[in-house]
């Protein structure tokens, strides 16, 4: 039988972002079951927005939130994962404006025991206003809004020689990637220790691989546009990456503080 998918998108406080996010959404190949918004505080304007775009969505968006406290985004994430009603979950960030066939790129790839996670194209400081202000949503190796400009060649030949693998690659980015709901219960979620920015998504798959789960990436397919922003601040950085260095070294896969408290 055909699995039942979501798209996970987090966010915190930039309505325009989210704003060209979503429209990027609604013009997928392929649709998923459900979209799931993990929301990480923000104001009432991005609940607006939201509202706005379920009454243009063909299937239900679903609205995650949580009262600011500083950023808890893997509490969110395990909320709103949680709380879907799917078999497996592609994940980005709520900067990340989402190739035609990224979610069809998705599909097409999963496999049971295996993750996969794709490549992210970055859209230049200089020309994020022009891009979020005209709602750009589709980009091509010409365009000048954009660098690493390969790696918007769309290609799905090419992807068929990605070969599995275990341990975590150093291109994995959490701002795309997907996963099996039952593998992602399996190793508890997103440990919910992590607060402030970095490591939380980095150690949900070492966990998984510690688990027995393969990873594998998308080349030349599922493609993401990071929309550029001022990096988050790293106060908690130090603790976040003694975290996943326990993780890796006791090769950790169910955590204590973890999704199990909200099921």
């Amino acid at each position: 039988m055909k699995p039942t998918t979501a798209l996970l998108i987090s966010t915190y406080n930039w309505t325009e972002a989210l704003t060209v996010v979503l429209t990027s959404v609604l013009k997928q190949t392929v649709l998923v079951d459900e979209i799931l918004i993990a929301d990480d505080g923000s104001l009432s304007e991005t609940k607006l927005i939201i509202e706005e775009f379920k009454k243009l969505s063909s299937v239900p968006i679903i609205h995650f939130w949580q009262e600011d406290k500083g950023f808890r985004k893997s509490k969110i994430l395990n909320k709103a994962i949680i709380g879907s009603n799917v078999d497996y979950i592609i994940q980005v960030d709520g900067d990340c404006i989402l190739h035609p066939k990224f979610v069809e790129d998705h599909l097409a790839s999963l496999e049971k025991g295996i993750y996969l996670y794709g490549s992210r194209v970055n859209i230049l400081p200089n020309f994020v206003s022009k891009v979020l202000k005209q709602k750009i949503t589709y980009f091509t190796i010409f365009s000048k809004e954009i660098k690493n400009k390969t790696r918007t060649i769309h290609f799905r030949f090419l992807a068929n020689f990605s070969k599995s693998h275990y341990s975590i690659s150093s291109k994995f980015r959490g701002c795309n990637v997907s996963f099996w709901k039952s593998d992602f219960i399996a190793v508890n979620g997103y440990n919910e220790d992590y607060e402030g920015w970095g490591r939380e998504d980095s150690d949900l798959v070492i966990r998984m691989g510690n688990n027995g789960i393969k990873a594998k990436r998308l080349r030349y397919t599922g493609i993401v546009y990071h929309i550029y922003h001022k990096i988050n601040s790293k106060h908690n950085f130090e603790l976040n990456d003694k975290i996943q260095n326990q993780t890796i070294e006791n090769k950790v896969t169910f955590i204590k503080n973890g999704v199990d408290k909200y099921i």
